[in-house]
């Protein structure tokens, strides 16, 4: 299915790009993260330690946050932005209006806890509640990797600012994310999860890099409210501070890869993206060598290339992350050529 984000010359010159987490919209997606069955490699280590406390994740925040499918508008309020706190305030405020709408919108999809009820009644302990607890889940599950995932992001940022800078949204829309086409003047997003049109009338678009986006970007479901696009960021492989590989762990992947074009697969999953002079540069290597490996490792499904204004960057995909941490399920393609 595919959602068709149109602009005006006006929205155009209104596009904006976070500058920091959204606290609100990581606590939501974190919560589909670790309900998902497919979700991401690189989150596998994170979901295992949230797992391992059942009473860290408070029920009534599953409720709201199933691992597919819609969850309420009114979790993601835009006041988040300015931080927490401000998120929070906006939540306890959410009118009842709009706490019906969006509670009769998730009802459609799965059977309604008893407890909403009350939410969707407005009543005042209920809201309260609702916020401690994801005020409580951000504070226990977000807040010891909230200094790695600012860096993440504020690298993320730095890329897309710099290519709207220079190239305008031409520059800036194509390179967002796979599931995005841009047309002139309609964005198009592809996935079983959206559909239909969002005019934006002159509204613009605020763009809001996720560390736990996955797999594809997303947005709200009323059409009325500010317009937001939500789109996932590269990962560090090592974001949990997991030690370096094991020598027999590096010496198995250098075996299945050859010992340069692995040293190219770990650097690239090292960071939100690489350059080939990056890549050489840190590997010791030629560009025209780390461009033969990138090519390889690229055919294999390891890494992925997108062109960013003038810069080619490269990033490792969900396969040659779980690959680098010996996820042993993974099939992968023996690459070909010499190593």
């Amino acid at each position: 299915m595919t959602l068709r984000i149109h602009f005006t010359s006006e929205d155009l010159t209104r596009i904006t790009i976070a500058q920091h987490p959204d606290p609100l919209w990581e606590v939501l997606l974190s919560l589909h993260v670790l309900q998902s069955t497919d979700a991401a490699p690189v989150f596998a280590r994170w979901r295992r330690q949230v797992r391992s406390d059942p009473g860290t994740v408070d029920r009534r925040l599953l409720d709201l946050a199933p691992p597919y499918g819609y969850s309420p508008d009114f979790l993601t309020p835009a006041a988040a932005a300015d931080g927490l706190e401000n998120g929070i305030d906006a939540l306890r405020s959410t009118p009842r209006d709009r706490l019906r709408k969006d509670l009769t919108e998730l009802s459609a999809t799965r059977p309604p806890a008893r407890w909403t009820r009350s939410l969707g009644d407005g009543d005042r302990d209920t809201l309260d509640g609702l916020a401690q607890a994801v005020r409580d889940y951000h504070r226990a599950v977000l807040v010891p990797h909230w200094a790695h995932i600012q860096g993440r992001l504020g690298a993320d940022c730095s890329v897309r600012t710099r290519a709207l800078l220079t190239g305008g949204s031409a520059r800036l829309l194509p390179t967002l994310h796979p599931a995005l086409c841009w047309s002139p003047p309609v964005l198009e997003l592809r996935g079983p999860h959206v559909r239909g049109d969002l005019h934006l009338d002159g509204r613009g678009l605020r763009l809001v890099p996720s560390f736990f986006c996955w797999p594809a970007p997303t947005l709200l479901r009323d059409r009325g409210l500010a317009p937001v696009l939500v789109y996932p960021i590269a990962h560090d492989l090592r974001w949990l501070g997991d030690p370096e590989p094991r020598p027999a762990s590096g010496r198995a992947l250098a075996a299945l890869l050859g010992m340069r074009r692995a040293a190219v697969l770990e650097t690239v999953a090292g960071g939100a993206g690489c350059t080939t002079g990056e890549v050489a540069r840190r590997v010791g290597i030629s560009p025209a060598t780390v461009s033969h490996h990138t090519s390889v490792l690229r055919e294999a499904g390891l890494i992925g290339t997108r062109r960013v204004g003038e810069t080619v960057l490269h990033t490792a995909t969900g396969l040659g992350v779980g690959l680098l941490n010996g996820e042993s399920h993974l099939a992968v393609a023996q690459p070909a050529g010499p190593a």
